[in-house]
């Protein structure tokens, strides 16, 4: 029976990229310089360090820049609250997201019985399988979910015949 996959995930080694090309133009500013501002990665963790909130806004704009450019939708971030750590200093923890929250694979789930496709959609951990007996099904499926869901990137992969 044909089906794929409903998935909500970065590619992690185009943000790796991002976050370097980003620490390499803060260190390289003139607006950076005897400034301590640079941006760590731990998996799926980034932590923007600064001096001052102008200068937090601008390491944010420059690696937001920077995702946008290496094609990773900047709505996979997740702002913390920014912390301060010490003197003036600031940091804050974005977070990668990863995988189709439970209340949006049951929003998916009600689009695709709402639109009476013959279609099945399931939920399996943190993704929701798409089955349907013809492929043409699928693909209109596809196309409304892409209509439908605006407010999480959505990647379609596994599609088998």
């Amino acid at each position: 029976m044909p089906s794929f996959d409903v998935v909500s995930e970065a590619n992690m080694i185009e943000v790796k990229n991002a976050i370097e090309q980003s620490n390499k133009e803060i260190s390289t500013r003139f607006d950076f310089k005897g400034s301590d501002s640079r941006i760590e990665q731990k998996e799926r963790e980034l932590t923007l360090y600064a001096d001052d909130d102008f200068k937090l806004g601008q390491v944010k704009d420059v690696m937001l820049n920077k995702l946008a450019k290496r094609g990773v939708d900047v709505r996979f971030l997740d702002y913390g609250k920014q912390e301060k750590i010490g003197g003036n200093k600031l940091k804050q923890i974005v977070t990668v997201k990863k995988g189709v929250p439970g209340d949006l694979a049951k929003k998916i789930v009600k689009t695709i019985k709402d639109s009476k496709m013959k279609v099945q959609a399931s939920i399996q951990g943190d993704t929701v399988r798409v089955q349907g007996a013809k492929r043409n099904d699928l693909q209109g499926a596809i196309a409304l979910l892409k209509k439908e869901v605006t407010d999480t990137p959505l990647d379609f992969n596994n599609f088998r015949d």
